[in-house]
């Protein structure tokens, strides 16, 4: 049975075509009739369609000839690049998608390196011949070179068209070799979702045996024994059958109802399979509902969110001015928006949230620690580090010097500019970047200096020593919660005079003359003034002795004094979205 199986994913960089590919391929093997079929098919969040990304992986069963052909769409986003770890670990190929008409780009490299290193048959496919790009035949050469094959084996195609899918097809039949058996029964989870009958439903890799409904079997990671409640396939809607066997990919319903208990990347069976780890978030935000009445439904909606988005972690967090709320760590700055958009729209949450923010290690003289909320950063500390990535930008040559004169904005460190091809026309900068520079606004800067042109990819690279402070902001003397930040030394003042000046445009006046300050610790080094708002308290008294005004005058200056020492300034929550908007 298993010597009939293909297991693959396409991959690719974003916006590459890989889920028009997915609905090709899905005609082409008559796995959902015409009537049923729609664009983008295996992008099933409303969210997907609209930004035309992928952002869950999607597995599908497809019948090809003799052949069965198990499909698993991957994301293309760097921020997503946990996930299409999991789901390479689960097949044995990889199609590899490169647009004809912007050609290799930085993640496409990316994707593929991660390909070789999980060691699967690499089919390279040049997607959008249709349009008639120019320079196809180099670009044929260029991707051979790439994967080390001769340019005859690259698949041209159209996934607009369907042109070149089925010589796709036999390719794939043809080079991605047949799932191997291993020795004890084992299953590899990589994703899942939540059915309120079925508990969680696990997404699995069969490595080895048979799982079939009603027998009991253990997760490995939390040790945990569940009654296997429904094995199936994606065709693509869940479709059941009696067994699940040896290099198939499908599901199994757990009845598990506790979101922990399933982690993306454990094993289900006998024995562990290797490359277990849990993903590690990098960017952390606190979210808070609109009204406190709706804390209950953002506990519930991150839970339900959190059962097929493993990456996805949070804990109670609260704020003096914005109430109860959870701290929630991502993997980036993309899966960060996509999460929050995701509780809007399928939750019909309301949310504030505070500035992203990273990790950063501290020692003082108490010890070292680990901080993830900016209040939290201490005034004074010994030494501090913050996480760095390294990052691969790839740009045609005639952006070379507008893309590094970013190094004026971001603190791009390590520059190194090398000739990506023979030609000379593209070349590959590769760099080192903070991570709280990166997830600020790079992406966009890159695609402003080389209007779209230049792509990038990034990793993690440990942490780096750093000068930074916290920057908290005062209204009215009192500091207000959620609008701390770590900020780099050099960035301080600029920083502090953007916050003010923005806060006193923001604010209302009040009675009396509001002091907004940027503070690090004890030191303020911004300030604006909002003026009190002003009463003409005399306004309706004609002629008459001076004496009887003073009188008014002096009463109205006792009021603002009283009502400045005893008010404190609310900030309204309109105040916190204008601030936090990117």
């Amino acid at each position: 049975m298993s010597e009939q199986i293909r297991n693959f994913v396409v991959i690719s960089h974003i916006d590459h075509g890989k889920s028009t590919l997915a609905d090709r391929l899905l005609e082409a093997t008559g796995t959902v009739p015409p009537r049923k079929m729609k664009e983008q098919y295996l992008d099933a969040l409303e969210l997907e369609r609209e930004r035309g990304i992928t952002i869950k992986m999607a597995p599908v069963r497809m019948q090809y000839k003799n052949f069965i052909l198990n499909l698993i769409d991957t994301p293309g986003h760097s921020d997503f690049s946990y996930e299409v770890s999991r789901a390479l670990g689960a097949v044995e190929g990889a199609v590899l998608l490169v647009d004809a008409t912007q050609g290799i780009q930085a993640q496409t490299l990316a994707n593929l390196e991660a390909a070789q290193n999980a060691g699967l048959k690499i089919i390279g496919a040049l997607n959008k011949i249709d349009l008639n790009p120019p320079g196809l035949k180099e670009l044929e050469k260029e991707l051979a070179k790439l994967i080390n094959v001769s340019p005859q084996e690259i698949r041209q195609l159209s996934a607009r068209t369907g042109e070149g899918v089925s010589e796709l097809l036999e390719a794939i039949v043809e080079s991605v070799p047949p799932p191997k058996s291993g020795s004890r029964k084992a299953a590899l989870i990589f994703s899942s979702l939540y059915d309120e009958h079925k508990g969680v439903i696990a997404f699995v890799r069969v490595f080895s045996g048979e799982f079939r409904a009603g027998e009991t079997t253990r997760l490995q990671a939390t040790k945990k024994n569940f009654k296997i409640k429904e094995a199936g396939y994606f065709l693509p809607e869940l479709g059941p059958t009696d067994i699940l066997g040896d290099g198939e990919i499908g599901y199994l319903a757990t009845g598990i109802k506790e979101p922990d208990a399933i982690k993306i990347g454990d094993t289900i069976g006998d024995s562990s399979l290797p490359g277990f780890r849990l993903p590690q978030p990098v960017v952390f935000v606190s979210l808070y509902p609109g009204l406190e009445a709706d804390y209950e439904d953002l506990k519930n909606g991150l839970n339900k969110l959190k059962l097929n988005d493993a990456a996805l972690s949070f804990s109670p967090d609260s704020s003096q001015v914005l109430g109860r709320g959870f701290r929630c760590g991502f993997l980036g700055r993309l899966h960060f928006e996509i999460t929050i958009e995701r509780l809007k729209r399928e939750f019909n949450l309301e949310l504030i949230h505070s500035f992203p923010s990273v990790i950063y290690g501290v020692k003082t003289k108490a010890g070292e620690k680990i901080i993830e909320d900016p209040k939290d950063f201490p005034d004074e500390y010994l030494e501090a580090k913050e996480p760095v990535t390294k990052i691969k930008i790839l740009t045609p040559a005639r952006f070379l010097g507008p893309i590094l004169e970013l190094t004026s904005i971001f603190r791009l460190t390590e520059i190194r500019t090398t000739p990506w091809d023979s030609s000379g026309d593209r070349f590959e900068i590769t760099a080192t970047l903070p991570l709280a520079d990166l997830i600020l606004d790079f992406d966009d800067k890159l695609k402003s200096v080389s209007q779209g042109f230049a792509s990038f990819s990034y990793e993690l690279a440990g942490y780096q020593p750093v000068k930074v402070s916290r920057l908290d902001i005062l209204v009215a003397g009192e500091k207000v919660p959620g609008l701390s930040r770590v900020i780099p030394n050099e960035n301080l003042e600029s920083e502090a005079r953007g916050m003010t000046a923005k806060l006193k445009a923001l604010l209302k006046r009040q009675q009396f003359a509001q002091a907004v300050q940027a503070a690090v610790g004890t030191r303020v080094i911004a300030r604006e003034t909002i003026p009190a708002l002003r009463k003409h308290v005399t306004g309706n008294l004609y002629g008459g002795d001076r004496t009887r005004k003073m009188k008014l005058w002096q009463k109205q200056q006792k009021g603002k004094k009283r009502l400045k020492e005893r008010g404190r300034v609310e900030v309204p929550l309109e105040v916190f979205r204008e601030l936090l908007k990117k």
